[in-house]
């Protein structure tokens, strides 16, 4: 095992940790769940840096990193949400979006077309980040400090955008690749 899939299980084995500490309604509880993810989200960005450095990409790798980024956002989501700070709709969006693109990457990968992740996906992903944290902080912040809840929500939206536009990127060039017709008919071969 490398660094980069170390990092990688590092990130898994945290997102349990940011559930338990934002369900808290302790502040102090609220900026340990802050620190916790943001230290799991620079870990996608190292283990990615680590991998292409030392020439390490691996099967693995490729296959644990985007369960672990999904896993993160996906538990933080959730949790928001048990905490009432994200509608549940936002929620289902953004998660349906994740589930709709790794059942894409899994038909484009049985019928050999290849979809590889895009800048756009790339700033998805950053700016969900942003969201989270901003909103994992909104919790330790005074109701009265009407400004920081705008931002959050915001960069919420902003997330919300990029994930759907990104969605919509994947699929369409997805199709673009991929002979239609012949997709048809295997699905039909195969149902």
């Amino acid at each position: 095992m490398n660094i980069a899939i170390s990092l990688t299980l590092v990130r898994i084995i945290l997102v349990p940790l940011v559930m338990v500490f934002l369900i808290s309604s302790s502040r102090v509880h609220v900026l340990i769940a802050a620190v916790i993810f943001v230290a799991a989200s620079l870990t996608d960005w190292l283990d990615g840096v680590i991998a292409r450095r030392r020439n390490q990409v691996t099967t693995l790798g490729k296959l644990l990193d985007p369960v672990a980024d999904k896993l993160l956002v996906a538990a933080a989501l959730i949790s928001l949400v048990q905490i009432d700070k994200v509608p549940a709709w936002m929620v289902v969006v953004i998660i349906g979006r994740e589930f709709a693109v790794t059942a894409l990457r899994g038909i484009s990968a049985w019928v050999g077309v290849i979809v590889s992740a895009s800048t756009l996906a790339k700033y998805k992903t950053a700016t969900q980040y942003v969201a989270i944290t901003l909103l994992i902080l909104e919790k330790g912040v005074p109701p009265e400090y009407v400004p920081f809840h705008w931002v959050s929500y915001g960069a919420l939206w902003g997330a919300l955008a990029l994930t759907v536009i990104s969605g919509v990127d994947y699929f369409y060039r997805f199709f673009r690749k991929a002979d239609y017709h012949a997709l048809v008919q295997d699905t039909e071969r195969w149902s």
